[in-house]
């Protein structure tokens, strides 16, 4: 695509996410985007398809959004724990101020259809998580907590957009849950790192999946069976 198509297109993209943001997804017609952006129909056909293409095109451009923010708000610190807090709150901050771009991301999600904005947002999830297995100070595998923080912190924003009306008793709840998600998948500071046996397996078994098979002198049979090993006396 030229430079002159791309511009064309990413026009119309933000002319999109203004009626997104001022009207919900309902506003986002294939004729009020059109006119809006001052394009024909059959131009805006062209570009997107349909207002399926369209919306996806949208939830892809409020992926990037989203992974703009938090990489330029989220500096990451030495103590992981904390950062999971802090990324908790910014990304249930990114779906209050902007809910209907927050709906479309994580209320219409189709499996196998993430964008690659999403898969990067979900790696720096991910990468917190592996320092804090690192430092000793996971109860359960990355993957799980992974799954467990991710679910928990969208279950979250959603609700807190639905009850808008009670913004203070919602953040106040989310601030609870944060609290109580992330207690149940970190423990606190180690009197001596790796004296506990079950956060050295858990420190161990993220670094065999940091690493790879290539990183390890042993078969991917003899890696699996270790990670099972590591997995069973964390616990």
């Amino acid at each position: 695509m030229d430079e002159g198509r791309h511009a064309a297109r990413r026009q119309v993209l933000q002319v999109a996410a203004t009626l997104l943001e001022e009207g919900g997804s309902e506003a986002v017609s294939t004729r009020a985007v059109a006119s809006a952006a001052g394009v024909t129909a059959p131009t805006l056909y062209r570009m997107f398809g349909d207002k399926d293409g369209l919306l996806a095109e949208l939830a892809t451009y409020g992926f990037e959004m989203y992974l703009a923010e938090k990489q330029e708000t989220l500096r990451l610190s030495d103590d992981p724990v904390a950062d999971l807090h802090r990324g908790w709150d910014l990304h249930v901050d990114f779906g209050l101020r902007h809910p209907a771009f927050y709906v479309l991301m994580y209320g219409t999600a189709r499996p196998g259809q993430r964008p690659p904005a999403a898969d990067e947002a979900h790696a720096l999830l991910v990468r917190v998580l592996s320092r804090a297995a690192d430092a000793g100070r996971l109860r359960v595998p990355v993957d799980e907590a992974t799954h467990v923080i991710h679910a928990a912190t969208t279950g979250a924003a959603l609700a807190l957009i639905s009850e808008a009306a009670a913004p203070e008793r919602g953040l106040a709840a989310s601030a609870r849950l944060r609290d109580t998600v992330i207690a149940s998948v970190t423990t606190g500071p180690p009197a001596s790192f790796g004296s506990d046996l079950a956060s050295r397996a858990l420190a161990l078994d993220a670094a065999l999946d940091a690493e790879g098979a290539a990183g390890v002198p042993l078969s991917v049979t003899e890696t699996a069976l270790l990670r099972d090993w590591l997995r069973r006396l964390a616990g």
